[in-house]
């Protein structure tokens, strides 16, 4: 029976990497984190933003807020504080839904040719 490599999932993520992730600048990223209490991630010795998964996902639901609902900092702050979970509820079915329009656009577009 061959060896088979354990598939690494990485935990800790750079500024730069969650910035990608979002195609935003780092510099927005170190906005917010001033900006909103909930996004509070670890420092290492030399002061470098570490990232959990937990932190990335609290990023993307600010960026769905302000970048694509259009949102204020303050109306997602309160949004945040509120009814949190509520706001997590909404966001992942927009994405959900986001997901399935890509396939039937691909579907489509597969049909075409």
């Amino acid at each position: 029976m061959p060896y088979k490599k354990p598939k690494i999932e990485k935990i800790i993520f750079t500024i730069g990497e969650v910035a990608e992730m979002i195609g935003e600048n780092t510099s927005l990223i170190r906005y917010w984190e001033n900006q909103f209490d909930v996004l509070k991630p670890q420092k290492n010795k030399k002061g470098n933003r570490l990232f959990t998964n937990g932190d990335i996902d609290t990023v993307k639901l600010i960026h769905h807020l302000v970048k694509e609902r259009g949102l204020t900092l303050n109306g997602a702050k309160q949004k945040l504080k509120e009814n949190r979970d509520e706001t997590v509820h909404n966001y992942e079915i927009v994405k959900r839904l986001q997901n399935v329009r890509e396939e039937l656009i691909g579907i489509r577009d597969a049909l075409e040719k």
